[in-house]
C-alpha cells in the first residue's frame, strides 16, 4: 500500500517526546540527544523518500496533475446529524499529501535535524577555556519539548482538514511557549512567552470564527469544495460569507506569521534558545501563516479574490515596516527576527496577487511557496550561525563583536553566504525565489513591484550591516585582549549543521521548483532560471543592481567600522533613528491599549461588576440564608416543652383567626 509507513511521521516524534517528557531525567544527556536526533534523523529519511516516492515514483497522474493523496483519514469524533450544520458533524485526522505539504515535510524535517545535532554543541555549559564541562539544566526537557514542536507542525502541514490543521495549530502555539519560556528563572523569557502566546491566541480566535462561519455556511471542514457533492447546493449560500470566514482565518495566520500589527511576539521571542529561534523563524511557527493561506488558494480564488489583495497591501507593508526597523537593530538575534518578519510578508504579498492577471496568476503562488523553501535554509543557517556567535562571544549585542572573521572562519563564511542569499545575488537560491515574488509584484501592479525592489535592496543593506558589524570592523577582543576572552571556532557538532545547511541554502535555487509545487497542478517553468527575462531592463537586471547598492552601501559605512557617516545619521535624524530602533512604538501602542483601553475602559469596570454586582448577589443569598437559618435555629432546640409551648400557642392562634373570619 502506498504511503502505509505514513503514520510514523507523525507517531515517532509523539514518543521521542513522551519518553523523553517522562523518563528524560533518568537518563544521561547524550542519551536523551541519542533518542531525539535519532527519531528525526529517521523522520528526515521518511520525508526525502516521501517526496521521492510523491513526485517521482508515483507522479503525475493521466491529467498532468500531482494528485491529492489521502494516506488516512480517521473519524476521531462522530456527532451525529447536527441541525444547525443540517450535515454530519464529523472530526477527522488523517494523512494528507499535496505539494506544498510534502515540500513542507522535507522544510520541517531538515531543518528540525540540523537543530537537534547543533543543539548538543549549543547546549553544553563551558569553562573559560571553551572545554565542555557539562549541559545546561534542562537539557532533556528541551529535546522534548524540540520533538513535540516537529510533531505538532508535521500534523498541520498533513492535516486532511481546517479543524486538524486548528488543533495542531494550537499544539505549536503551546510548543512555542514552553521554548521560548525555557529559560524561565529569566524574568525575560517568561514575558516574551507569554507575550507570545496572547498575542498568537488573540489572532487564532479570529481563525477559529472563521473556521465556524466557513464549516456552518459551507457544511464541511475540508479543505477542496469540489470534492464533496453534497455541499454543492450550500455554497449559492455561502458566497457572500466565505470571504469574511477566509480573511478571519487569515488573521489567525497573520498572527502565528508576524504580520503587522501582530507581529509584536516575534522579537521578544528571541528570549528562547537559539536553536529554537531557528525552527520557530525557519520551518514551524512562522510559516504556517503562509501555508494557510495557500492551502486555502483555490477557495481564496474562486469566491474572495478581491479579498486576497488585502493580504498582499498588508503583506508589503509589513515587509517595508520590517525592513526599516531591521536596520537599526544592536541585538543581532532581533535584527534576523524583523529580517524574517519581513521574508514571511514577501511570501504573503506573492500569495496575494497570484490572481493579478490572467494566465499570470500562478506565478505568485509558485514564487511564494518557493521562497518559503529557500528561505528556510538560509534563515536557518542565520540563526545558528548567530548561535554560535553568541556562545563564544556571551552577548546578544554588536557591540561586543567585531573583527571575528580571523577567529571564527567557517561561520564567518558560512554567514556570509547566507547574506548573499537572502540578499538576491545570483546564483544563490534567494536570487530565484524572490525575484520571482518581485516579477509576480509587477505583473499586479508596477508600484508594488517597485515597492518590493526597494524593500528587496533594504534586505541587502541590513544584512550586511549586520554581518560586518559582526564579522569585521574594530574587534571587540582586540580592544583589550589581556581582560577579555580570545574568541574561537565552535566545535564540529556545531559548524558541521552550518556547513550543510549553507551548501543546500546556496544550491536550493537551482531546484526546477515549478514543476513540482504550481498553483495548477501543472509543471511551470520558473522565468529566471531558464533566463526568459533576463533582457536589459528587466526584473532580474534590477534586482541585482538594487542588491549590490544595498550591499555596496553597508560595505562602505560599516567594513571598516571607523566610517562616521553612521553616528553622522544617527545625530542628524535621532528622532527617526530612535523612532526605528523601539520599532516605531508600536509595542507601546499595544501597552496602552491593552493597559489603558483594554485593562482601564473595560476590564475594571467589568471587574467591579463581577465583584459588586455578581459577587455581591451570590454573597447575599448566602448571607440571608444563613441569617434565616440562624433564626430559626433555635426552634430545633429538642425541648418537648417548648415545642408544647408553641403547639399550644399555634392552636391558639389558629382557633382566634378562624372565629374571627366565621
Amino acid at each position: 500500500m502506498e504511503y502505509s509507513y505514513s503514520f510514523l511521521i507523525l507517531l515517532l516524534p509523539f514518543l521521542s517526546f513522551l519518553v523523553l517528557g517522562l523518563c528524560g531525567m533518568k537518563m544521561k544527556e547524550k542519551v536523551a540527544f541519542g533518542i531525539g536526533t535519532t527519531v528525526l534523523g529517521v523522520l528526515w529519511c521518511l520525508s526525502l523518500y516521501t517526496a521521492y516516492e510523491y513526485f517521482f515514483a508515483v507522479g503525475r497522474d493521466a491529467a498532468g496533475l500531482y494528485p491529492t493523496v489521502t494516506a488516512f483519514n480517521l473519524t476521531w469524533l462522530d456527532f451525529g446529524k447536527a441541525p444547525l450544520f443540517g450535515t454530519e458533524l464529523i472530526f477527522n485526522i488523517g494523512f494528507r499529501l499535496t505539494p506544498i505539504s510534502v515540500m513542507m515535510l522535507v522544510v520541517i524535517t531538515t531543518v528540525s535535524f540540523m537543530v537537534h545535532i547543533y543543539s548538543l554543541g549549543y547546549m553544553a555549559e563551558r569553562d573559560e577555556e571553551y572545554r565542555v564541562e557539562g549541559y545546561e539544566k534542562g537539557f532533556q526537557r528541551f529535546y522534548a519539548f524540540l520533538s513535540l514542536f516537529t510533531m505538532s507542525m508535521l500534523g498541520l502541514v498533513v492535516a486532511t482538514n481546517i479543524f486538524q490543521m486548528y488543533l495542531f495549530w494550537e499544539l505549536v502555539g503551546v510548543c512555542s511557549y514552553l521554548l521560548i519560556g525555557f529559560y524561565y528563572p529569566k524574568h525575560a523569557a517568561v514575558h516574551a512567552s507569554k507575550k507570545a502566546f496572547i498575542v498568537t491566541r488573540f489572532a487564532d480566535l479570529f481563525f477559529l470564527i472563521g473556521i465556524l462561519f466557513y464549516s456552518y455556511y459551507v457544511g464541511t471542514f475540508n479543505f477542496d469544495l469540489n470534492a464533496d457533492p453534497t455541499i454543492a447546493n450550500r455554497l449559492p449560500m455561502a458566497v457572500n460569507i466565505l470571504p469574511v470566514a477566509l480573511f478571519l482565518m487569515f488573521i489567525g495566520g497573520a498572527g502565528k506569521s508576524a504580520m503587522f500589527p501582530l507581529h509584536i511576539w516575534l522579537p521578544d521571542a528571541m528570549e528562547g534558545p537559539t536553536p529554537v529561534s531557528a525552527l520557530i523563524h525557519a520551518a514551524t511557527m512562522v510559516v504556517a501563516g503562509v501555508f494557510q493561506v495557500a492551502s486555502l488558494m483555490p477557495i481564496w480564488l474562486k469566491y474572495a479574490p478581491n479579498t486576497l489583495h488585502y493580504v498582499a497591501y498588508i503583506a508589503a507593508f509589513t515587509a517595508f515596516y520590517a525592513a526599516a526597523v531591521a536596520c537599526t537593530q544592536r541585538d543581532i538575534k532581533r535584527g534576523l527576527a524583523f529580517s524574517t518578519i519581513s521574508q514571511i510578508a514577501y511570501m504573503l504579498v506573492a500569495l496575494g496577487v497570484c490572481s493579478a492577471v490572467e494566465g499570470e496568476g500562478s506565478v505568485g503562488y509558485m514564487a511564494s511557496m518557493f521562497h518559503l523553501f529557500t528561505h528556510a535554509m538560509f534563515k536557518a543557517l542565520l540563526f545558528l550561525c548567530s548561535g554560535a556567535i553568541i556562545v563564544i562571544i556571551g552577548s546578544n549585542f554588536k557591540d561586543y563583536m567585531g573583527g571575528l572573521h580571523k577567529y571564527m572562519p567557517i561561520t564567518n563564511w558560512c554567514f556570509f553566504f547566507a547574506c548573499l542569499c537572502i540578499s538576491g545575488i545570483p546564483p544563490f537560491s534567494g536570487f530565484f525565489s524572490k525575484d520571482e515574488i518581485v516579477a509576480a509584484c509587477f505583473h499586479f501592479s508596477p508600484f508594488l513591484g517597485w515597492f518590493m525592489t526597494l524593500v528587496s535592496g533594504m534586505t541587502a543593506f541590513y544584512m550586511f550591516r549586520l554581518y560586518y558589524v559582526i564579522f569585521w570592523g574594530k574587534s571587540y577582543y582586540e580592544a583589550d585582549p589581556e581582560n577579555r576572552r580570545k574568541p574561537q571556532e565552535v566545535p564540529a557538532i556545531m559548524w558541521g549543521p552550518l556547513v550543510f545547511l549553507c551548501i543546500v541554502g546556496c544550491l536550493c535555487g537551482l531546484i526546477p521548483f515549478g514543476h513540482f509545487v504550481s498553483l495548477d497542478g501543472h509543471a511551470e517553468d520558473i522565468a529566471i532560471q531558464t533566463f526568459a527575462i533576463w533582457t536589459w531592463p528587466s526584473v532580474a537586471w534590477v534586482s541585482i543592481v538594487v542588491a549590490i547598492i544595498g550591499i555596496g552601501l553597508a560595505t562602505w559605512m560599516y567594513k571598516s567600522g571607523e566610517n562616521p557617516v553612521p553616528d553622522m545619521l544617527k545625530r542628524r535624524m535621532p528622532k527617526l533613528h530612535e523612532a526605528a530602533l523601539q520599532r516605531f512604538y508600536i509595542d507601546d501602542a499595544w501597552q496602552f491599549f491593552t493597559h489603558k483601553i483594554v485593562f482601564g475602559l473595560f476590564s475594571k469596570p467589568i471587574a467591579w461588576f463581577d465583584r459588586r454586582v455578581i459577587d455581591g448577589t451570590f454573597n447575599f443569598l448566602a448571607w440571608g440564608t444563613q441569617t434565616a437559618g440562624e433564626t430559626i435555629r433555635p426552634w430545633q432546640s429538642g425541648d418537648v416543652r417548648q415545642y408544647a409551648a408553641w403547639f399550644i400557642t399555634g392552636t391558639v392562634a389558629l382557633t382566634l383567626v378562624l372565629l374571627c373570619i366565621l
